[in-house]
């Protein structure tokens, strides 16, 4: 059922706490009237932003004058029998066969617009272990795909199975397998699409299928700073409930996890990527040894720390530019904050000045992570 609203402004809607008004606002727990309103704006060439949890948003100050749909269907299904899984979409050829899935797998469909987090607090409960190192990431779960999130040693890739989706230039609902979607560092073939779509791209994620485990023990823990937390070593497995508590533990440690009544984590959560540049790179020439990189497999490159180059390109935890209330987290230097009172533009403006120390200190350009209206 859709639900006809009066708009509300962005500031009630997204972790910045920012942003103007909507000219058009439309929810909806139906599917149906979901790609039909997507459908309708597309014909009529209206802007189109779907909207998740608004973790991964910075909106504009003045009015949005095109469409905000946000999907309030949270409907989760668990297929312990891979033969039984659902067959309501013609699957893409490459998609594995059922049959091949080892013992103890597990399949799992979720809506687009479940809490992402919810998701994981359920599969933990229930003892199905892929996705337990992604605790407290915010947003919904159709946007976990777009950006392949990821942290602590783990990204939704390593769990996908595949996404229903809205094919906005065939009008028609289709399968994008986890091959098809061309899954990297925080990119996808939906998120790619964006450049010639806009700030929603050709694909929207209806649902999302994962394939788990069922076992009360966590995949291996690939992240040192995670096995630490836990005092295990690299490769251990832990219980399902340990393991996302420890990361829980952690991401409010840097002001990873909303809270309301701290300004501190009013964010989109890291505002930059992670830059991955050739073996080559003059950057790296210019990097001192301890500066953290990670070898990129089969990419002849590495990934290097964005919050490392921002610590030492001479900002510190807490600046911020003269008289504007956006503010560099004073737990972590990834992420942006409205101290209460700030604008689109002032996060605009010091992420902007955050890639000129950084370029100016390394000669390497900073990619912002949200989308920016």
């Amino acid at each position: 059922m859709a639900q006809i609203v009066p708009p509300p402004d962005f500031a009630k809607l997204c972790t910045l706490r920012l942003g103007g008004s909507m000219k058009r606002f439309y929810k909806t727990t139906d599917c149906g009237d979901l790609t039909t309103a997507v459908a309708a704006a597309d014909r009529s060439h209206v802007e189109l932003l779907m909207l998740g949890g608004g973790s991964n948003l910075v909106p504009p100050d003045a009015m949005f004058e095109g469409l905000v749909v946000q999907d309030a269907r949270t409907n989760v299904s668990v297929v312990n029998d891979p033969m039984d899984w659902p067959s309501d979409v013609d699957l893409p050829k490459d998609f594995p066969n059922p049959a091949g899935f080892p013992p103890g797998t597990v399949l799992l469909r979720a809506d687009a617009g479940v809490i992402w987090d919810r998701l994981v607090e359920y599969t933990v409960a229930q003892g199905l272990s892929g996705i337990e190192m992604l605790s407290g990431i915010p947003g919904t779960v159709g946007a976990a795909p777009v950006q392949n999130i990821g942290a602590y040693g783990g990204e939704i890739a390593g769990a996908l199975l595949g996404v229903v989706a809205w094919d906005r230039q065939l009008n028609r609902v289709c399968y994008l397998s986890r091959a098809t979607l061309g899954l990297g560092y925080r990119d996808s073939i939906l998120k790619r699409s964006r450049a010639s779509w806009g700030a929603t791209g050709r694909w929207i994620v209806l649902e999302v299928d994962l394939i788990l485990r069922r076992s009360d023990l966590s995949v291996p823990v690939a992240y040192g700073q995670l096995a630490g937390h836990l005092g295990v070593e690299t490769g251990a497995r832990v219980p399902l409930s340990q393991l996302r508590a420890a990361v829980l533990d952690l991401r409010r440690s840097k002001g990873m996890i909303l809270d309301s009544a701290d300004h501190d984590t009013w964010s989109v959560g890291s505002f930059f990527v992670n830059p991955v540049v050739a073996l080559a790179a003059p950057v790296l020439a210019r990097l001192t040894p301890e500066a953290p990189r990670w070898p990129v497999a089969g990419a002849g490159a590495v990934k290097l720390s964005a919050a490392w180059l921002i610590g030492n390109s001479g900002i510190e935890k807490g600046f911020a530019l003269p008289g504007s209330r956006a503010a560099v987290s004073s737990k972590h230097v990834l992420a942006l904050t409205n101290l209460g009172g700030a604008t689109a533009a002032q996060i605009r403006e010091l992420g902007n000045y955050v890639i000129t120390q950084v370029n100016e200190h390394f000669g390497l350009t900073l990619v912002p992570e949200p989308v920016m209206l």
